[in-house]
């Protein structure tokens, strides 16, 4: 409870985010070309002396969202008591995020899914109007965000919705996206490795990324 009562002060009173960035994986192949990908950017970020913390995501137990609404009065998720609720404090500190998550079935993984999911906690609803009309906390932040995703297939039809799926939440919800990096052909563990292409431009995303937050 003591946890939860200093994440909903945090949460209510965001201040400015520091100039670091949180990178989060949705693929549940630890190593493999997500994690490749990630961490490509963050030797860009790193070039640049900026700090990131790295987190995938299949090796954190925890849930989507229920949308039991307890977070309308709370600021922040405190129904479901996760690996999540660990996140939450990142999430808030970090001017600077990275979302990757390979293709699942021409969309982002269930993973990545319930991770953008869980941030609704940090959109404002009026309940004096019907649609509600909403805003976000993390907005008006200079909030900075690059994504990834990886598939087997060869083009952007291929890909389906996972970029669209990162995109226009974490837009709705105050970032700016500094850029995106679609990868193709890449299924094998380490694939992406012999695409050097793709990996210069995962560097130089890094750098234009940590650029942004300077």
């Amino acid at each position: 409870m003591i946890y939860f009562e200093e994440l909903m002060k945090k949460a209510e009173n965001i201040e400015n985010p520091l100039p670091k960035v949180l990178a989060i994986g949705g693929s549940p192949r630890k190593g493999g070309n997500t994690d490749i990908i990630i961490k490509q950017i963050v030797a860009g970020l790193t070039a640049e002396q900026i700090d990131c913390e790295n987190i995938n995501l299949g090796s954190i137990d925890f849930k989507g969202c229920i949308g039991c609404e307890k977070c309308r009065k709370d600021k922040v998720c405190t129904m479901i008591n996760d690996g999540m609720s660990l996140l939450y404090p990142s999430i808030l500190e970090s001017q600077g995020l990275i979302l990757a998550s390979p293709v699942h079935n021409y969309n982002i993984t269930s993973w990545m899914k319930a991770f953008i999911d869980r941030l609704y906690c940090f959109y404002e609803f009026d309940n004096n109007t019907r649609p509600r009309d909403w805003s976000s906390r993390l907005a008006n932040q200079k909030r900075k965000v690059v994504i990834a995703a990886i598939c087997e297939q060869k083009d952007l039809a291929d890909m389906g919705f996972a970029i669209e799926a990162m995109s226009r939440p974490i837009e709705a919800l105050g970032f700016e996206i500094v850029g995106v990096l679609p990868v193709f052909k890449a299924f094998e563990k380490g694939a992406v490795k012999k695409q050097e292409e793709i990996m210069d431009k995962a560097f130089d995303l890094g750098i234009k990324l940590a650029q942004s937050l300077k």
